[in-house]
């Protein structure tokens, strides 16, 4: 395309300003908030795995990953279930939700996640906590995520990666995490996850 081309308008600097902060590579991005958890064979290594794997996608980028978070099983007998290794990474992605959600569940689905019960262990679970500021009851995929708003084991990681953050519709994550509060989630300061180069 020339310069001199009638069709192309010249983009206002601080557009140019926004796109070139959020990642050079990718242009107009959405933010969104995936929550990681594996309670299945070697956690660390699985939720490694599964961020390499979103970095991966094409129009995806991984711009922070919070600190591993063990957690208890929810929904189970206590001792029924290895825990759980939580984590939340915030992307800027050009893919719209459906074609996110399509990508967590191919990513599940190469760790050999199964689906056979609702709260039985798993490999990887990789859920879209939210995308921009999208509020849908959709119900292949509910944005926010209908549970995240009450789940320390998502607002806990997700507050360290972004203090600011808000769920849509239900308020500032500080906020919903001070009325949830932070029990039986525990900070594993021995592990950590890499941000992909």
């Amino acid at each position: 395309m020339s310069s001199s081309d009638p069709t192309v308008q010249p983009v206002p600097t601080s557009v140019v300003e926004q796109v070139d902060a959020a990642d050079v590579t990718l242009s107009n991005p959405k933010r969104a908030v995936i929550s990681l958890g594996s309670n299945l064979g070697n956690r660390l290594e699985t939720l490694q795995g599964a961020i390499d794997a979103l970095e991966d996608t094409p129009g995806l980028r991984v711009k922070a990953v919070s600190p591993v978070y063990e957690t208890e099983p929810w929904g189970v007998e206590p001792g029924s279930q290895a825990t759980y290794f939580n984590a939340v990474v915030l992307i800027k992605t050009t893919l719209p939700p459906s074609s996110l959600l399509e990508r967590g569940h191919a990513i599940e689905e190469a760790f050999e996640r199964v689906r056979d019960e609702r709260w039985g262990p798993r490999t990887i679970d990789v859920d879209i906590v939210a995308y921009q500021d999208v509020v849908s009851d959709d119900p292949e995929l509910t944005l926010p995520h209908p549970r995240a708003h009450e789940r320390a084991f998502v607002l806990v990681p997700w507050n360290d990666v972004d203090p600011q953050a808000e769920v849509p519709g239900r308020g500032a994550v500080a906020g919903l995490l001070a009325a949830v509060g932070q029990e039986g989630v525990r900070v594993r300061t021995d592990l950590e996850l890499r941000l992909p180069e």
